[in-house]
Order: structure tokens, then C-alpha cells, then sequence
């Protein structure tokens, strides 16, 4: 990548975009004054709820960008931690605080990613309402939330001014990428993360120059400062601050990375305003999508799981690992396998799989044993058996090996894939049962919706966000 670099552009031009950007995403005096107001408001509103409640509430306090200012004014959302006893049994905790937010929050809907939380509305301001424990070490949670108000100490105490600027912008840029927000379905930068890189890096600027001559997996601090079990894919290490057993990174994928590091580079070369506004996406229905895949000379299978009832943080690995399992399945089967995509629609999940040829040949050869192995006789006597499905063979091929040619028991990959589903473990939650069979089509077959849409862009739509798309 380094031999394709263009050489960056005057720091002028970009000081001109960035200080114009900068501008456009700065909120205005009286929007401060007002979140400001409103966080004070909601701990006090809370504060009184617990203790007419007679709860046991350590604290209240607001954390995350609408404390520090790095919010992205059209995202704001207040988060809002209730924080009780570390003695509190787990269930406690979840029904306290719970009931404590639906006292003070308007129009309050409870949710669950990875800890209940509750959403609701407070002058005018949507607020995620988190109950939590109030430790007094964050590298001994006892919550996948404990941490974040030792975050919100840490940011507070080490940006500057300048620096939170630059992190709306960094913000933006990732945003315009597709790549920014840690949750399953995006795997991209936590608003965490993002602002631990310009502070360790010391301004937006500063981390797009360094990005551009990142390796995967990135290592921004010296290996004796990994955190420990770090899987092999990894995609950037960066110990939390707060917490050196923790990779702040782990949610970010390979390719969410990769994407980035190659915008920086041409974002250096060409900066230009257009890098901070959302790229349009690809639309692809059935019919461009068919139009692209005749173009390309291959066939395109989808499959329809149902959809479990599970949150989007729980549901996509599974969608995923299922995606993976069908395709690798599908080339152990003999197919060329071109690529695979999942998208989860409201009531279904898609996942597709783009072969050469979904009609294998009716011929397929069976390695045996090398010759001179004691198994040599048992292959010998199963093969020339007159009732044995060969087509030809037993022979010895180049390598000393016996084979033979016997005839598939199946061609087309659609019954292919309708006999394999219910054998595959697809997901803790996406088994399908021994009597089920999900509805297996050509693309040409697979009905019209906003999911199928989702598909084939990521099937048949690849390509570098800020490039211009290209016809079939």
C-alpha cells in the first residue's frame, strides 16, 4: 500500500476543510447551556425519585460525549448511569434501577443489549438510563457498564479545548465511512475509542497522518503493554487506560479498520469537505442485482432463517458464524464458492451465497489410500464390488494414491442446501430443526425487500465508500 501512496496535499488546504468542518459540527452556546441544565436537572430528579423510592442509590451521574462535549449534535442521546451498591444482587440492580428511570424519564421503553437499560425522554433530550454498581477499581467490573464513569474521569481530565473539536470531527469522518459505533452489526470505532486515538495521538490531523502508515493488527503501544488473550484476529490493540487487561479496540473488525486507514491516506491527498457528509449507499434490488450477477457470469442462492427473538448485539455473531458455516459447507460440497453476505430482515434472515455454477458435474472423484498402506485391500474390495456406484477406477493417480470416480448424489446446489441445513450448527439460536426447511431460491426467485436490498450490496456491491459506483 505504501508504493501507491499519494504524497498529501498542502497542510493549507486541509487546515482550510477542517477548520470549516470544525465550525459545522460545533454546537451553539445556547445548546450547551441547555444540556448543561438538563444534566443537572435529570441527577437531581433522580436523586429525589431514589430517595422517595427509599433506593439504594450511590449516585447519579451523566456520562459519555454529552458530559464531555464530543457528541455529534444530529446523535446526542444523554446516558445517564444509576450506580447502587456492589452488594446488590444483579436482579436487584436490573429492577431498581429500572424503576427508578421510569419515574423520572417520559415515554420510557425498556432495552437490552448486553445490560438492561432503560430509553426514555427528559426535556426534550433522549436519555439511555444504565443501572450500574459503583465500584472502586475498573478492572474489577462487576457490570459491562462500570467502567464508563471512570472513562468519563479519565477524558475529563486529560483534553483539551482543542482536542474535543477534533474528535467531533474524527467522529464524523468515521461516520462517513459506515464505520463508526462498536455495536454487532457495525463492528466499527466506539465513541471511546475514538477519542483515547486523538488523544494519544494529539489531534484529528495528527491521527489521519499516523493511520496512513498502520499495519493490521495495529499496536499503539509497546507489546509489553498488550492486554492479555487477545484473539488472533485482532484488528487494533490499545490497552484501556483505566483498565490495562482490556482492548478498547476488540469490537473494531479487520476490514472497518482497513477502510479507514485507506481513507486517511486519500483523504491526506485530496481533503476536501465531501469526506465528512455520509457517502450514498448502493441500492441494489433484485433486478440490478440479477443484471450484475449475469454480468458476472456466476449464480447467487439465498437462504431464509427465521428470526429469533434476540438483540442486534446477540444476533449478528450468530448471523455471521451462520454465514460463514453454510459457505464453507457449500465448497466442501464441491461448489466454487465466489462470496457470501446475511442481512436480518424484520420477520427473516438472508444469507446468500455467490458460486460459479450452482450444477456440479455428475462425476466426482474419491481419494483413497496411498499404495502400500494395510488399507489398501478394504478400498480395493469395497470399489470393484459389481454393485459399487463407481463410474470409473479403482485406479492410481500421479501421487501413488488409489482413487475413484463415482457419481454425485446431488447436482444443483438449491436441494444441496435444503438437505445440509438441518445438520449445519448455524447459531446457538438459529438451529434448524430435522422436519424444517427453510425456503432455499435463486435470487432470480427470492422476493423483494429492504433486507435483499442490504444483501446484494454487500454481495454484489464492494467497493471503497468514497469511490463512485460502477454499472454492471
Amino acid at each position: 500500500m505504501s508504493a501507491a501512496r499519494a504524497p498529501p496535499a498542502p497542510s493549507s488546504v486541509a487546515d482550510k476543510v477542517e477548520t470549516r468542518v470544525r465550525a459545522r459540527l460545533e454546537p451553539d452556546p445556547a445548546m450547551f447551556a441547555r444540556l448543561a441544565a438538563t444534566r443537572a436537572d435529570l441527577v437531581r430528579a433522580v436523586g429525589q425519585a431514589a430517595r422517595q423510592q427509599n433506593l439504594p442509590l450511590v449516585r447519579a451521574l451523566v456520562a459519555g460525549s454529552a458530559s464531555r462535549g464530543t457528541f455529534l449534535q444530529d446523535r446526542l442521546d444523554i446516558d445517564l448511569f444509576l450506580l447502587f451498591p456492589p452488594d446488590l444482587k444483579k436482579e436487584d440492580l436490573a429492577k431498581a434501577g429500572l424503576a427508578l428511570a421510569e419515574t423520572v424519564l417520559a415515554n420510557p421503553q425498556r432495552k437490552y443489549a448486553d445490560h438492561p437499560y432503560l430509553r426514555g425522554e427528559f426535556h426534550g433530550f433522549a436519555v439511555d438510563a444504565v443501572p450500574g454498581y459503583a465500584i472502586a477499581d475498573p478492572s474489577h467490573p462487576l457490570s459491562p457498564v462500570d467502567r464508563t464513569p471512570f472513562h468519563d474521569e479519565y477524558l475529563r481530565a486529560h483534553e483539551t479545548p482543542a482536542q474535543v473539536a477534533d474528535v467531533r470531527l474524527a467522529k464524523q469522518f468515521l461516520r462517513s465511512l459506515g464505520v463508526y459505533g462498536s455495536e454487532a452489526r457495525t463492528q466499527g470505532f466506539s465513541g471511546y475509542l475514538v477519542e483515547l486515538l486523538v488523544l494519544a495521538t494529539g489531534s484529528f490531523r495528527a491521527l489521519v497522518t499516523a493511520a496512513r502508515t498502520w499495519r493490521i493488527p495495529v499496536r499503539l503501544r509497546p507489546p509489553a503493554e498488550d492486554p492479555p488473550r487477545l484473539p488472533e484476529e485482532v484488528a487494533l490493540i490499545l490497552a484501556d487506560p483505566v483498565d490495562p487487561n482490556r482492548n478498547v479496540a476488540s469490537a473494531l473488525s479487520r476490514r472497518n479498520l482497513a477502510t479507514f486507514v485507506l481513507a486517511a491516506d486519500a483523504y491526506m491527498a485530496h481533503p476536501d469537505e465531501s469526506w465528512f457528509r455520509p457517502f450514498p449507499a448502493l441500492r441494489i434490488g433484485r433486478a440490478e442485482g440479477l443484471e450484475r450477477v449475469r454480468a458476472r457470469g456466476s449464480e447467487v442462492v439465498v437462504i431464509e432463517l427465521p428470526r429469533p427473538e434476540l438483540v442486534d448485539d446477540t444476533l449478528y455473531p450468530q448471523l455471521r458464524k451462520a454465514q460463514r458455516t453454510i459457505e464453507e459447507e457449500v465448497r466442501r460440497a464441491g461448489y466454487s464458492v465466489l462470496g457470501s453476505a446475511s442481512a436480518p430482515g424484520a420477520k427473516g434472515l438472508l444469507v446468500a451465497v455467490e458460486v460459479e455454477t450452482a450444477r456440479l458435474p455428475a462425476v466426482r472423484r474419491q481419494d483413497g489410500p496411498p499404495v502400500g498402506l494395510d488399507r489398501v485391500g478394504h478400498f480395493l474390495e469395497k470399489w470393484t464390488q459389481a454393485s459399487a456406484p463407481r463410474l470409473q477406477g479403482p485406479y492410481v493417480d500421479e501421487e501413488g494414491r488409489l482413487a475413484i470416480e463415482v457419481r454425485r448424489p446431488e447436482r444443483d446446489l438449491v436441494p444441496t442446501l435444503r438437505e445440509m441445513l438441518p445438520r449445519l450448527s448455524l447459531g446457538r439460536n438459529l438451529a434448524v430443526g430435522p422436519r424444517s426447511y427453510p425456503p432455499v431460491r435463486p435470487l432470480a426467485e427470492q422476493p423483494e425487500s429492504p433486507e435483499l436490498e442490504e444483501l446484494l450490496r454487500d454481495l454484489l456491491g464492494k467497493r471503497l465508500p468514497w469511490l463512485p459506483a460502477e454499472r454492471p
